[in-house]
């Protein structure tokens, strides 16, 4: 589940906790740190209310998709976050 922050995002803008990193492969090989792709995988912390005539549509809790170099990484209370436009997320899952 997700957990909560201290923090709240204005308008269309979500906090999302990125999934860690695969440590294997399908076949049982070992990523080294240097070769591991950026997880584009995560859960939502926090939303914002969204536009004047647009609600954001996720919540706090959803697993998302969203593009491999959306959202700017921030840190918050040690630890590491995305924050986002909406509209950078693909899909809910």
């Amino acid at each position: 589940m997700a957990k909560k922050v201290n923090i709240t995002p204005l308008h269309d803008r979500v906090i999302v906790k990125a999934a860690a990193a695969e440590e294997k492969s399908a076949g049982g090989i070992i990523i080294p740190d240097t070769a591991k792709e950026k997880p584009q995988r995560g859960v939502v912390i926090a939303a914002g209310p969204g536009k004047k005539d647009e609600p954001v549509t996720v919540k706090a809790g959803d697993t998302v998709l969203y593009g491999k170099y959306a959202g700017t990484e921030i840190q918050i209370e040690g630890l590491d976050y995305l924050i986002m436009r909406e509209s950078d997320i693909l899909a809910i899952v």
